[in-house]
């Protein structure tokens, strides 16, 4: 499979620096977020311990405290910022468990967990790394349920960008069925991914970037332009970006990947059997 490399201590600064500016602007965070809790309806599971793998501020945490009241919640994120804002979810005695930590690398003992939910989180993550480690923690028969964003995400502010300059601008996204394969790989059981595709609509492009910069979804590639984007150049991306405008507005597309995918139980022992052939 194609894989992507990403500047984490890049995302870690940039998503520490959002964390008191990120709910102003996370319309689409939220609603993914909905959409992913929406799909735990049919999934018949009393999870002990539930993970939220990339919680950011905690949207998701009410959510799943009120459906699995019984259950310990652990919130965990890369930027102890963002940990700061999802600890006051909840009432005192119901606050989560907030772990500072990198999904590729998750500080947890190996079948601690029955379920894992990560919305808009993997993306920022060397994929079969953090797949791994999350089929690592889960207990078998456990579930993990995500969003992430694939490759049609932002297409028309990377071709705007492309017009202008070399560099990559725009963070890379896996191929819907690379992220297919990888749940493969890491082994998970019965995995299922869909996808859909939602518009954000903007009058400017610089609203555009400046909800980006808010959330902290700064452009992690490692060979990414350094130093401040010049009058002169912005100014050619936003004429570039324009031949998207359409009924008066600038679109930005998401392609948003849902999947899931079971840890497998341990297969019964079987108990050996002989044959016997006449002699």
């Amino acid at each position: 499979m194609t894989t992507h490399f990403v500047d984490k201590a890049h995302v870690r600064r940039s998503f520490a620096r959002a964390a008191s500016s990120y709910d102003a602007v996370a319309v689409l965070q939220r609603e993914l977020s909905d959409r992913l809790i929406e799909r735990l309806d049919v999934v018949r599971l009393q999870p002990q311990r539930v993970l939220d793998l990339g919680c950011g501020t905690g949207h998701a945490l009410t959510a799943l405290q009120r459906r699995y009241p019984k259950a310990q919640h652990l919130a965990l994120d890369v930027a102890h910022p963002m940990l700061l804002q999802a600890r006051r979810r909840g009432r005192w005695w119901r606050r989560p468990l907030c772990i500072c930590g990198d999904a590729e690398l998750l500080p947890l003992a190996p079948a601690t967990v029955d379920l894992i939910v990560s919305n808009a989180t993997l993306q920022w993550c060397d994929l079969p790394l953090a797949l791994a480690e999350c089929r690592r923690v889960l207990r078998p028969g456990g579930l993990l349920m995500f969003t992430t964003f694939g490759r049609g995400t932002l297409s028309e502010l990377r071709q705007a960008w492309a017009q202008v300059d070399g560099y990559p601008h725009v963070s890379p996204f896996l191929d819907l069925h690379d992220v297919g394969d990888a749940l493969v790989q890491a082994r998970f059981a019965d995995p299922v991914i869909d996808v859909e595709r939602l518009t954000l609509t903007y009058q400017r492009l610089r609203d555009l970037m400046v909800d980006l910069k808010t959330l902290g979804a700064h452009n992690a590639t490692p060979d990414r332009a350094r130093g401040l984007t010049g009058r002169t150049r912005m100014m050619a991306v936003e004429q570039a970006y324009e031949f998207h405008r359409h009924a008066g507005d600038l679109p930005a597309s998401y392609e948003v990947i849902y999947g899931h995918a079971w840890a497998p139980e341990p297969a019964a022992t079987s108990r050996q059997q002989f044959v016997r052939f006449p002699d």
